[in-house]
Protein backbone atom coordinates (compact mmCIF):
# COMPACT_ATOMS: atom_id res chain seq x y z
CA UNK A 1 0.00 0.00 0.00
CA UNK A 2 1.43 2.98 -1.22
CA UNK A 3 1.60 6.46 1.11
CA UNK A 4 -0.20 9.71 0.06
CA UNK A 5 2.64 11.57 -1.78
CA UNK A 6 2.89 15.84 -1.49
CA UNK A 7 2.02 15.82 -5.27
CA UNK A 8 -0.96 13.95 -4.51
CA UNK A 9 -2.04 16.21 -1.86
CA UNK A 10 -1.51 18.97 -3.53
CA UNK A 11 -3.44 17.73 -6.26
CA UNK A 12 -6.64 18.46 -4.04
CA UNK A 13 -6.57 21.92 -4.17
CA UNK A 14 -9.74 23.18 -6.10
CA UNK A 15 -11.30 19.05 -6.58
CA UNK A 16 -14.65 18.55 -6.86
CA UNK A 17 -15.11 16.90 -3.35
CA UNK A 18 -13.14 18.39 -0.43
CA UNK A 19 -10.81 15.78 1.33
CA UNK A 20 -10.91 14.85 5.56
CA UNK A 21 -8.09 14.49 7.44
CA UNK A 22 -8.08 13.87 11.71
CA UNK A 23 -5.64 13.72 14.29
CA UNK A 24 -4.36 10.77 15.86
CA UNK A 25 -2.43 10.69 18.68
CA UNK A 26 -1.64 6.61 19.21
CA UNK A 27 -0.83 3.41 17.21
CA UNK A 28 -3.88 1.73 17.63
CA UNK A 29 -6.01 5.03 16.71
CA UNK A 30 -3.47 5.70 13.53
CA UNK A 31 -4.83 2.11 12.55
CA UNK A 32 -8.61 2.79 12.79
CA UNK A 33 -8.28 6.07 10.61
CA UNK A 34 -5.71 4.55 8.00
CA UNK A 35 -8.19 1.47 7.41
CA UNK A 36 -11.36 3.93 7.07
CA UNK A 37 -9.47 6.10 4.43
CA UNK A 38 -8.03 9.20 6.02
CA UNK A 39 -5.57 11.04 3.40
CA UNK A 40 -3.98 12.89 6.18
CA UNK A 41 -3.53 12.17 9.83
CA UNK A 42 -2.22 14.87 12.05
CA UNK A 43 -0.55 14.49 15.35
CA UNK A 44 -1.25 17.67 16.58
CA UNK A 45 0.02 19.31 19.89
CA UNK A 46 -3.38 19.18 20.76
CA UNK A 47 -2.23 16.36 22.60
CA UNK A 48 -1.44 18.69 25.34
CA UNK A 49 -5.39 18.96 26.16
CA UNK A 50 -7.09 15.81 25.01
CA UNK A 51 -3.77 13.08 26.13
CA UNK A 52 -1.95 15.04 29.10
CA UNK A 53 -4.72 17.14 30.36
CA UNK A 54 -3.49 20.66 29.89
CA UNK A 55 -5.97 23.74 29.36
CA UNK A 56 -3.40 24.66 26.36
CA UNK A 57 -1.08 23.25 23.68
CA UNK A 58 1.65 25.09 25.21
CA UNK A 59 3.25 22.74 27.82
CA UNK A 60 3.57 19.67 25.36
CA UNK A 61 7.05 19.24 24.77
CA UNK A 62 9.14 18.00 21.56
CA UNK A 63 9.85 14.57 23.20
CA UNK A 64 6.19 14.01 24.34
CA UNK A 65 5.33 15.03 20.64
CA UNK A 66 8.21 12.79 19.29
CA UNK A 67 7.29 9.82 21.04
CA UNK A 68 3.36 10.38 19.83
CA UNK A 69 4.01 10.54 16.78
CA UNK A 70 6.48 7.48 16.34
CA UNK A 71 3.68 5.68 17.40
CA UNK A 72 0.79 7.25 14.89
CA UNK A 73 3.41 6.56 12.18
CA UNK A 74 4.66 2.85 13.04
CA UNK A 75 0.37 2.60 12.83
CA UNK A 76 0.13 3.97 9.24
CA UNK A 77 0.28 2.16 6.02
CA UNK A 78 -1.21 4.98 3.54
CA UNK A 79 -2.33 7.83 5.20
CA UNK A 80 0.29 11.22 5.04
CA UNK A 81 1.62 11.56 8.76
CA UNK A 82 2.04 15.16 9.70
CA UNK A 83 3.75 16.23 12.91
CA UNK A 84 3.07 19.67 14.94
CA UNK A 85 5.89 21.46 15.97
CA UNK A 86 5.66 22.40 19.27
CA UNK A 87 5.54 25.45 21.09
CA UNK A 88 9.04 26.94 20.79
CA UNK A 89 10.81 24.05 19.20
CA UNK A 90 11.09 26.73 15.94
CA UNK A 91 10.16 30.05 16.83
CA UNK A 92 13.31 31.54 18.26
CA UNK A 93 15.75 30.61 15.29
CA UNK A 94 15.55 28.91 11.82
CA UNK A 95 18.24 26.38 13.30
CA UNK A 96 16.01 25.49 15.88
CA UNK A 97 13.30 24.99 13.79
CA UNK A 98 15.31 23.03 10.84
CA UNK A 99 16.88 20.75 13.87
CA UNK A 100 13.01 20.09 15.40
CA UNK A 101 11.53 19.02 12.05
CA UNK A 102 14.82 17.05 11.27
CA UNK A 103 14.12 15.10 14.53
CA UNK A 104 10.72 14.35 13.26
CA UNK A 105 11.63 13.19 10.19
CA UNK A 106 14.44 10.71 11.78
CA UNK A 107 12.81 9.84 15.00
CA UNK A 108 9.09 9.63 14.49
CA UNK A 109 9.34 9.09 10.57
CA UNK A 110 6.52 11.30 9.74
CA UNK A 111 5.83 12.71 6.22
CA UNK A 112 5.81 16.18 6.83
CA UNK A 113 5.80 18.62 10.10
CA UNK A 114 3.39 21.60 10.68
CA UNK A 115 4.19 25.29 12.41
CA UNK A 116 1.99 28.03 12.95
CA UNK A 117 2.44 31.60 11.91
CA UNK A 118 2.44 33.26 8.87
CA UNK A 119 5.06 36.09 7.27
CA UNK A 120 7.00 35.95 10.56
CA UNK A 121 7.42 32.51 10.39
CA UNK A 122 8.51 32.28 6.18
CA UNK A 123 12.36 32.08 6.73
CA UNK A 124 11.91 28.95 9.31
CA UNK A 125 9.09 27.31 6.41
CA UNK A 126 11.78 27.98 3.64
CA UNK A 127 14.99 26.83 5.42
CA UNK A 128 12.68 23.53 6.53
CA UNK A 129 11.79 22.60 3.08
CA UNK A 130 15.47 23.40 1.67
CA UNK A 131 16.53 20.40 3.82
CA UNK A 132 14.03 18.48 1.97
CA UNK A 133 11.48 18.72 4.56
CA UNK A 134 7.44 19.21 3.32
CA UNK A 135 5.98 21.39 5.37
CA UNK A 136 2.10 22.27 6.07
CA UNK A 137 1.08 25.86 7.30
CA UNK A 138 -1.03 27.28 9.93
CA UNK A 139 -2.37 30.82 9.94
CA UNK A 140 -5.48 32.55 11.81
CA UNK A 141 -6.08 31.73 14.81
CA UNK A 142 -3.00 29.97 16.29
CA UNK A 143 -3.44 28.04 19.35
CA UNK A 144 -0.02 28.21 20.47
CA UNK A 145 -0.21 32.29 20.73
CA UNK A 146 -3.20 32.10 23.33
CA UNK A 147 -2.06 34.32 25.78
CA UNK A 148 -1.19 37.03 22.99
CA UNK A 149 -4.58 36.27 21.22
CA UNK A 150 -6.36 36.72 24.57
CA UNK A 151 -7.85 32.98 24.46
CA UNK A 152 -9.76 30.89 21.61
CA UNK A 153 -11.49 34.14 19.26
CA UNK A 154 -12.26 33.82 15.77
CA UNK A 155 -9.65 35.68 14.08
CA UNK A 156 -9.63 38.09 10.87
CA UNK A 157 -13.21 40.11 11.58
CA UNK A 158 -11.61 43.21 10.72
CA UNK A 159 -10.41 44.29 7.38
CA UNK A 160 -6.80 45.31 8.80
CA UNK A 161 -7.32 41.72 10.36
CA UNK A 162 -8.66 39.88 7.75
CA UNK A 163 -5.50 41.25 5.38
CA UNK A 164 -3.29 40.34 7.75
CA UNK A 165 -4.41 36.65 7.48
CA UNK A 166 -4.28 36.44 3.89
CA UNK A 167 -0.87 38.08 3.42
CA UNK A 168 -0.01 35.26 6.38
CA UNK A 169 -0.90 32.67 4.06
CA UNK A 170 0.54 33.55 0.93
CA UNK A 171 3.68 33.97 2.46
CA UNK A 172 3.47 30.75 3.79
CA UNK A 173 2.85 29.38 0.51
CA UNK A 174 5.80 31.37 -1.10
CA UNK A 175 8.02 30.08 1.62
CA UNK A 176 7.72 26.72 0.04
CA UNK A 177 4.28 25.04 1.89
CA UNK A 178 2.55 22.29 0.38
CA UNK A 179 -0.60 23.04 2.19
CA UNK A 180 -2.22 25.48 4.76
CA UNK A 181 -4.34 24.73 7.65
CA UNK A 182 -6.80 28.03 8.18
CA UNK A 183 -7.90 27.63 12.04
CA UNK A 184 -10.89 30.35 13.31
CA UNK A 185 -11.30 32.31 10.92
CA UNK A 186 -14.56 33.54 8.94
CA UNK A 187 -15.85 31.06 6.55
CA UNK A 188 -16.04 34.32 3.69
CA UNK A 189 -12.31 35.20 4.56
CA UNK A 190 -11.34 31.42 4.21
CA UNK A 191 -13.06 31.69 1.07
CA UNK A 192 -11.15 34.20 -0.40
CA UNK A 193 -8.11 32.72 1.05
CA UNK A 194 -8.69 29.59 -0.73
CA UNK A 195 -9.29 31.56 -3.83
CA UNK A 196 -6.26 33.01 -3.80
CA UNK A 197 -3.99 29.64 -2.90
CA UNK A 198 -2.44 27.48 -5.62
CA UNK A 199 -1.61 25.49 -2.37
CA UNK A 200 -4.89 23.06 -0.52
CA UNK A 201 -6.22 24.93 2.46
CA UNK A 202 -7.39 22.63 5.19
CA UNK A 203 -10.18 24.21 7.51
CA UNK A 204 -10.82 23.94 10.54
CA UNK A 205 -13.45 26.27 12.90
CA UNK A 206 -13.15 28.14 9.42
CA UNK A 207 -16.37 27.48 7.38
CA UNK A 208 -17.32 24.52 4.03
CA UNK A 209 -15.48 26.81 1.43
CA UNK A 210 -11.39 25.20 2.41
CA UNK A 211 -10.39 22.38 0.37
CA UNK A 212 -10.40 20.10 3.28
CA UNK A 213 -11.22 20.00 6.98
CA UNK A 214 -9.71 18.58 9.79
CA UNK A 215 -11.14 17.77 13.18
CA UNK A 216 -9.50 16.27 16.76
CA UNK A 217 -10.82 12.70 16.71
CA UNK A 218 -11.52 12.48 20.05
CA UNK A 219 -14.18 15.49 19.37
CA UNK A 220 -16.29 13.96 16.11
CA UNK A 221 -16.18 10.57 18.43
CA UNK A 222 -17.71 11.98 21.27
CA UNK A 223 -14.53 10.79 24.18
CA UNK A 224 -13.83 13.89 25.18
CA UNK A 225 -16.47 13.70 27.97
CA UNK A 226 -16.73 17.66 29.14
CA UNK A 227 -16.15 20.18 26.05
CA UNK A 228 -17.67 19.83 22.81
CA UNK A 229 -16.54 23.29 20.17
CA UNK A 230 -18.74 24.75 17.96
CA UNK A 231 -17.19 23.90 14.79
CA UNK A 232 -17.27 20.52 15.94
CA UNK A 233 -20.01 17.36 14.90
CA UNK A 234 -20.45 14.49 17.01
CA UNK A 235 -21.07 11.77 15.23
CA UNK A 236 -20.57 9.49 17.51
CA UNK A 237 -20.92 9.19 21.13
CA UNK A 238 -17.84 6.76 21.99
CA UNK A 239 -17.63 8.24 25.49
CA UNK A 240 -20.84 6.91 26.44
CA UNK A 241 -20.40 3.22 24.86
CA UNK A 242 -16.81 3.43 26.59
CA UNK A 243 -18.39 4.27 30.22
CA UNK A 244 -21.63 1.50 29.79
CA UNK A 245 -18.80 -0.92 29.25
CA UNK A 246 -16.83 -0.36 32.01
CA UNK A 247 -19.41 -0.09 34.67
CA UNK A 248 -20.57 -3.42 32.90
CA UNK A 249 -17.27 -4.70 33.69
CA UNK A 250 -17.61 -3.99 37.35
CA UNK A 251 -21.10 -5.35 37.96
CA UNK A 252 -19.85 -8.38 36.30
CA UNK A 253 -16.99 -8.63 38.38
CA UNK A 254 -18.37 -7.83 41.41
CA UNK A 255 -21.45 -10.21 40.58
CA UNK A 256 -18.58 -13.01 39.94
CA UNK A 257 -19.84 -13.34 35.99
CA UNK A 258 -17.07 -13.03 34.61
CA UNK A 259 -14.33 -14.59 34.07
CA UNK A 260 -16.71 -17.34 33.68
CA UNK A 261 -15.61 -21.07 32.46
CA UNK A 262 -14.64 -19.73 28.83
CA UNK A 263 -12.28 -17.21 30.15
CA UNK A 264 -10.48 -19.81 31.99
CA UNK A 265 -7.67 -22.64 31.49
CA UNK A 266 -7.45 -25.93 33.97
CA UNK A 267 -4.85 -27.79 35.39
CA UNK A 268 -4.88 -31.16 34.39
CA UNK A 269 -6.64 -33.55 36.82
CA UNK A 270 -3.45 -35.82 37.85
CA UNK A 271 -1.41 -32.17 38.84
CA UNK A 272 -4.31 -31.19 40.68
CA UNK A 273 -4.00 -34.39 42.89
CA UNK A 274 -0.62 -34.00 43.38
CA UNK A 275 -1.33 -30.57 44.34
CA UNK A 276 -3.43 -31.82 47.04
CA UNK A 277 -1.35 -34.74 48.15
CA UNK A 278 1.71 -32.07 48.73
CA UNK A 279 -1.23 -29.50 50.51
CA UNK A 280 -2.20 -31.91 53.05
Amino acid sequence: MKKITVDQVRNYKGAAEPFAALTAYDFTSAQILDAAGIPIILVGDSAANVIFGYTTTIPVTLEQMIMLSAAVSRGTQRAMVVADMPFMTYQAAVEDAVRTAGRFMKEAQVNAVKLEGGEMMAPQISAITRCGIPVVGHVGLTPQSYHQMSGYKIQGKTTEAALQILADAQAVESAGAFCIVLEGITAELAREITATLNIPTIGIAAGPHCDGQIQVFHDILGISPNFVPKHTHQYRQIGDDIRSGIQEYIREVAQRDFPGEEHSTHLDTGILAELANKKS
